[in-house]
C-alpha cells in the first residue's frame, strides 16, 4: 500500500455487531486497485438493494479517498446482507460473488483481486463460509448433495449434529434423473431418521459444516430443502387446500410443513383487530387445518406463521394471505371466505348460460387484448366502466361493436392478458395516479409524454399484469367495485357477455414467477414455506431468468398449485383456454398434468366440458432450465405430439424480419423485403402456412424435397409440431413492437398509408389463412400503434389505449416511447414519429379492419383452412411453384377441398409482397377459377384488378388474393 494512509482504521472502530442499522440507508464499499486504475469499474449489487440491478449498468464510484474508489449502495432498511461483484464489463475482480453480512457491518475496505477484506471481522463472507447461502441440497431423506469445490475444502461434514458419510458412487440413478443439474455433485448419506425427527429437523435452521483435518471449520452453508420436503410429505399431493367444503362442513387448510406454528387470523372487516385461532398440523402431510363455522363465511382472514426464514436468517412471525385465496379485500390485504358455488355470486342466468360451439384448435382464430386497453379510451362507455370487466357487457359500445363484428366474421376466441390478482396496480380508481400534464399538448416526437408516464408508472392504473400475487382471484383494478366478492360477479358477467357475443375466452396465466420472494409484502408462497416454491440456483438464491423470482413447478406442491388454480378457473369461471406465460419454464409433465385434470371435467358433473379447453403457451428455451437442464421442459419441440400449442416464432420472424430483439429496421417478407426476399424465407413461411409441421414435405427453394424439420431457423428446425393444432401462428402480440410499429421501422418513410395498410393485411393474412391456430393482437386489424414502444408493459394508458374513433388516429405519434425500454432506438424513432404522414387517415383504418374481416370470412368459408391432422395437411396443402424459379416475394399456396368442402374443390391463395403486380401461372388449375366471393366486392378497390385467366392469376401489388374453383 506504499505511503497511503489507512483511513479505514478509525472508522472501523465504530462498527459493532450489536449496532442498530435499521435507519441506515446505504452501504459503503472502499475499493483499491493497483496504479489507481478505476476506469470502467463498478459494483453489481443485489439481495439487499432497493431495486434490481442491471449488469450492464453497474454502480459507479460516488467519490474517491486516500484508499481508492468509494461506492455508495442504497439498501433496504430490513436487509440482512448485500451480495456484490466488482467488475468492468465481463471482467470480474473475483470469480465468485462476495457477500457483506449487514448485521456486522455496512462499510468495508477491499483490495483488488483479494478475497479477504482488509478488516475480515467486518463480515464480508466468501461463498464457502456464508450461512446465508445454501450450497448444500437435501435431495431426499437419505442424501445431501454438495458441489465438488466445497467438498475439496473440508475433510468431514455434518448436517447440524448429524455426521454425513461420503457416497463414492455419487447420486443414485433415480436421484440423478430427478435432479439432472446435480449429477456432478458429490453425494453424502444422511443417517436414517424417523419421520418425526426429520420433520423437527426441517423446522429449524439447517446448516452443513465442514472441518479440515485439524478440526477448523472451513465450510459453513445453508441447505436447500425442496427435495426432502417432497420426499417426506408426498401425501400432501392429494390434500385439499384453501377453503374446503364437504357436506356443509367448512375448513381452511394451508401447506406449511416447516412452520413452527400457524394460527388463523379472522377479521370482520379488514380494519378490525383479528381473532386468533390455532390451527392443527397433520404430521403426514404438513398441512395445517382449522374447522370453520358457517357464520364466518364472508369474513376476512390471514395466516399467522412462525417459521425459520433464510431471507431473515432468524425465526420470524409473519401474517400472510392464502395462496389459494378465492376472493380478496381491496388491494389484496386480506383473503376473503367465499363459496364460489353460492348462487349470490353468480350473475343472472349463469348456471344455464350457453357457450359458443366448441372449436378445434386448428380452426381457432384468437384476438389478444388487455382488459384495460380494450375500453379505457372508449368514450361510448360510462367513465367508471372504462378499462373494466363491465365494458364487455355493453354490446352497444364502440369497443364491443367492433369485437362482435370480428366474431360474426369468424373470430373464435378472445385472449385476455392476465386477469388474476396482480401486484402492480392499486385496486381503487381513486388511488390510481394520472399524468399531471396534458400529454396531447406535446409534439409527437417529444420525450415529455414518456417522462410524465414514467413518473407515475408505479401508481397509475396500467400494467400488463405479469406480476402475480394471488393466482385464483380476479384482479381488483379491473372491477368497478374491487371490494369483497363483487369482482367475482363482474368477471363472470364478462365471460357470459363474451360468450353471448359468440366468443370463447382464453385467460393468460403466469405461474412461472411471482412478484416477490423473501419476506416482503408481495411475497406469499415464500413466507409460508421459505425456500420451497421458488427455483434456487447453486448458491440458494432465487433464479430470476424470467426477470422476476422464478417459481419451481418441478416441485410437487408448486405443480399442484398450478393444476388446482387452472381447474378452478375452468370450473368456476368457465374459461375456455389457457395461455401459459413462459411455458418452457414449466416441466412438460406439469402442463400434461393440467391437461389430464381438465379432461376429467364434464358438463354433466362440473358444468364444463374440459376436453374442449385449449392449452397453449410460450415454449421458449432459455434460463437455468434451458436444454432440459433440470427437467423435460414444456418447449416447442418437447410439446410436439401432446395437442398443446406453442407460439410459432419461425413464421413471425420470416414475416416481420429480424427477431424479437436487436435491430428493429430489418425487414421481412411482409414488411418491405418484397422482390428482394431470399427464397429460404419462402421456405420458412411455407412451413408456417402448413401448420409448423415437422414432417410436412414440400419442394424447397433449391428444388429438392424437404421436410419442415429440415428447414433451418437459426440452427433449429422451422417445423416442429406433430399436428397443426399444436402451432399458434402470429405476427404480433402484446410484447415487442406491435405490427404497425414494426412496419414503421422497416418500411421506407415515404411509403403511402394505403400501401402500409395493404402490407399489414398481407402479414395478417399469413396468420388467418395458415393451418393451425391464428393469433392477432387486437387493434392490429385497425393499424393500432403504441408510438413505437417495444415493451409497453408499464407505459400507461397513453401508449397502450386502443383508439376506437379512427378520427383520433391509431396511437402513432404520441411521443417517444418510454426510455427504459426504448431509448437506444430514439434516434430512429424521432423522425418517424414527427412525420404526420405516418398517422393513417380514418378511411384507411376502416379499410384495414374490413379487409381483416374479409380474411376471417374466407377462412370460415372452407374447412381446408384449419385441417385437423398432419396427414390431411400433407394431402391437401401444396406450393406448386416452389423451387429456384419461384418469384421472390410471391408465394402461391393451393388447397385441395375435394371430398371435404362441398362448396369449393380448390382454393388458391397468392401472397404478393412485392411493389408490382404479379402474374403467377399455376399448372393444372381446372377451368372456372374465379376470385373468392368475399373479394369480389372487397373493401380495397385495388383487388378489382385481381383476375384469373385459366392458370394465370393476376394479383395487385402488396396484396393477398384468394381464388376458388367451385365443387362439381
Amino acid at each position: 500500500m506504499g505511503q497511503r494512509s489507512r483511513p479505514w482504521l478509525p472508522r472501523a472502530e465504530t462498527v459493532s455487531p450489536s449496532c442498530d442499522y435499521g435507519r441506515v440507508s446505504s452501504v459503503l464499499i472502499h475499493y483499491q486497485r493497483p496504479d489507481s486504475d478505476y476506469d470502467g469499474w463498478g459494483v453489481h449489487a443485489w439481495e439487499g438493494t432497493l431495486a434490481k440491478p442491471d449488469w450492464d449498468k453497474p454502480l459507479t464510484p460516488s467519490s474517491f479517498d486516500d484508499f481508492g474508489a468509494v461506492f455508495e449502495i442504497p439498501v433496504r432498511d430490513d436487509a440482512i446482507g448485500l451480495r456484490y461483484v466488482l467488475h468492468r464489463g465481463a471482467e470480474k475482480d473475483l470469480p465468485d460473488d462476495q457477500r457483506l453480512d449487514l448485521s456486522a457491518a455496512r462499510e468495508i475496505w477491499l483490495l483488488a483481486g483479494t478475497t479477504a477484506p482488509v478488516k475480515p471481522e467486518l463480515g464480508s463472507l466468501g461463498p464457502e463460509i456464508d450461512p446465508a447461502r445454501s450450497l448444500a441440497v437435501f435431495v431426499d431423506r437419505t442424501t445431501i448433495a454438495l458441489p465438488g469445490w466445497i467438498v475439496d475444502r473440508a475433510e468431514t461434514f455434518h448436517l447440524g449434529d448429524h455426521p454425513l458419510t461420503p457416497r463414492p458412487g455419487g447420486l443414485f440413478q433415480a436421484q440423478s434423473r430427478r435432479f439432472p443439474h446435480l449429477r456432478a455433485y458429490k453425494a453424502f448419506s444422511v443417517r436414517e431418521m424417523g419421520d418425526a425427527a426429520l420433520s423437527d429437523l426441517l423446522r429449524d435452521r439447517l446448516l452443513v459444516t465442514g472441518r479440515d483435518t485439524g478440526g477448523e471449520r472451513t465450510v459453513l452453508t445453508g441447505v436447500q430443502i425442496p427435495g426432502v420436503l417432497d420426499d417426506l410429505y408426498a401425501d400432501a399431493a392429494d390434500a385439499y387446500l384453501g377453503l374446503v367444503i364437504d357436506d356443509d362442513r367448512y375448513r381452511l387448510s394451508v401447506w406449511a410443513p416447516t412452520a413452527r406454528t400457524v394460527e388463523l387470523e379472522l377479521f370482520r372487516t379488514p380494519s378490525d383487530e383479528p381473532k386468533l385461532l390455532p390451527m392443527e398440523r397433520d404430521a403426514l402431510t404438513g398441512v395445517w387445518t382449522i374447522p370453520l363455522k358457517p357464520k364466518w363465511m364472508g369474513r376476512y382472514y390471514r395466516y399467522r406463521v412462525e417459521v425459520w426464514h433464510p431471507a431473515a436468517q432468524r425465526v420470524i412471525t409473519t401474517s400472510v394471505t392464502d395462496p389459494y385465496s378465492l376472493a380478496l379485500a381491496t388491494d389484496s390485504t386480506h383473503s376473503l371466505l367465499v363459496d364460489l358455488d353460492d348462487p349470490e355470486l353468480a350473475p343472472p342466468g349463469w348456471a344455464a348460460a350457453p357457450k359458443p360451439p366448441a372449436v378445434a384448435p386448428a380452426r381457432m382464430q384468437i384476438s389478444e387484448v388487455s382488459i384495460r386497453d380494450f375500453s379505457i379510451f372508449d368514450h361510448s362507455l360510462p367513465p367508471a366502466e372504462r378499462g373494466t370487466y363491465a365494458a364487455f357487457t355493453r354490446p352497444g359500445s364502440a369497443s364491443m361493436r367492433h369485437l362482435s363484428s370480428l366474431a360474426e366474421a369468424g373470430l373464435t376466441h378472445v385472449h385476455l392478458l392476465p386477469a388474476f390478482d396482480f401486484a402492480s396496480v392499486p385496486d381503487r380508481r381513486s388511488d390510481q395516479l394520472t399524468p399531471a400534464c396534458d400529454l396531447a399538448g406535446f409534439p409527437p416526437d417529444s420525450h415529455e409524454q414518456q417522462r410524465a408516464v414514467t413518473e407515475i408508472a408505479d401508481r397509475d392504473g396500467f400494467n400488463w399484469g405479469y406480476d402475480p400475487w394471488h393466482w385464483t382471484t380476479p384482479e381488483g383494478s379491473y372491477a368497478v367495485d374491487p371490494a369483497g366478492p363483487s369482482r367475482i360477479i363482474e368477471f363472470r358477467q364478462m365471460v357470459a357477455a363474451l360468450n353471448e357475443a359468440g366468443l370463447r375466452v382464453v385467460m393468460d396465466v403466469v405461474y412461472n414467477h411471482t412478484m416477490a420472494d423473501g419476506t416482503g409484502r408481495f411475497s406469499v408462497l415464500d413466507r409460508l414455506v421459505p425456500g420451497y416454491y421458488h427455483r434456487q440456483l447453486a448458491d440458494g438464491s432465487t433464479a430470476e431468468s424470467t426477470c422476476c423470482p422464478n417459481t419451481a413447478p418441478e416441485h410437487m406442491m408448486m405443480s399442484k398449485l398450478v393444476v388446482d388454480s387452472v381447474v378452478t378457473w375452468a370450473r368456476q369461471y368457465r374459461i375456455d383456454g389457457f395461455r401459459f406465460d413462459l411455458m418452457g419454464h414449466h416441466p412438460r409433465a406439469n402442463i400434461l398434468e393440467v391437461r389430464v385434470n381438465l379432461d376429467h371435467l364434464t358438463r354433466a358433473v362440473e358444468g364444463v366440458e374440459g376436453k374442449e379447453i385449449y392449452l397453449y403457451g410460450e415454449g421458449w428455451n432459455f434460463g437455468e432450465v434451458a436444454d432440459d437442464a433440470r427437467f423435460a421442459q414444456a418447449t416447442q419441440i418437447n410439446m410436439a405430439g401432446t395437442g398443446i400449442g406453442t407460439f410459432n416464432d419461425r413464421l413471425r420472424d420470416a414475416a416481420r424480419g429480424g427477431g424479437a430483439f436487436g435491430d428493429p429496421t430489418v425487414p421481412g417478407f411482409a414488411t418491405g423485403l418484397g422482390s428482394l426476399t431470399p427464397l429460404i424465407v419462402h421456405d420458412q413461411i411455407k412451413v408456417g402456412l402448413a401448420g409448423g409441421l415437422a414432417a410436412y414435405r414440400f419442394v424447397n427453394h433449391l428444388g429438392a424435397e424437404q421436410s419442415g424439420a429440415q428447414v433451418d431457423y437459426n440452427g433449429a428446425p422451422s417445423g416442429y409440431a406433430t399436428a397443426p393444432g399444436e402451432t399458434v401462428n402470429y405476427v404480433d402480440a402484446h410484447d415487442n413492437e406491435i405490427l404497425y410499429d414494426a412496419m414503421a421501422y422497416k418500411l421506407p418513410i415515404t411509403t403511402p398509408p394505403l400501401d402500409r395498410a395493404r402490407l399489414q393485411v398481407l402479414a395478417l393474412a399469413l396468420v388467418v389463412l395458415s393451418q393451425g391456430a391464428g393469433f392477432v393482437a387486437l387493434g392490429s386489424e385497425r393499424l393500432r400503434s403504441k408510438s413505437l414502444d417495444r415493451n409497453s408493459f408499464d407505459s400507461g394508458d397513453w401508449f397502450n389505449q386502443i383508439r376506437w374513433d379512427p378520427a383520433l388516429g391509431n396511437g402513432f405519434g404520441l411521443g417517444l416511447p418510454v426510455a427504459a425500454q426504448n431509448e437506444e432506438h430514439w434516434p430512429l424513432a424521432r423522425p418517424l414519429l414527427a412525420d404526420p404522414a405516418l398517422v393513417p387517415p380514418a378511411d384507411v383504418i376502416e379499410l384495414t379492419a374490413e379487409r381483416y374481416r374479409e380474411l376471417l370470412r374466407i377462412r370460415r368459408s372452407s374447412p381446408v383452412f384449419g385441417l385437423p391432422t398432419a396427414d390431411e395437411v400433407q394431402r391437401r396443402v401444396t406450393f406448386p411453384l416452389g423451387g429456384p424459379g419461384e418469384t421472390p416475394g410471391v408465394i402461391v399456396m393451393c388447397l385441395d377441398g375435394t371430398g371435404l368442402d362441398p362448396r369449393f374443390s380448390q382454393i388458391v391463395v397468392v401472397f404478393n409482397a412485392t411493389a408490382a403486380e404479379t402474374v403467377q401461372t399455376v399448372p393444372g388449375l381446372p377451368a372456372g377459377v374465379r376470385l373468392h366471393p368475399e373479394l369480389t366486392t372487397s373493401a380495397d378497390p385495388l383487388l378489382q384488378a385481381a383476375t384469373a385467366a385459366g392458370g394465370d392469376l393476376t394479383v395487385p401489388a402488396r396484396s393477398v388474393a384468394v381464388y376458388v374453383v367451385d365443387a362439381s
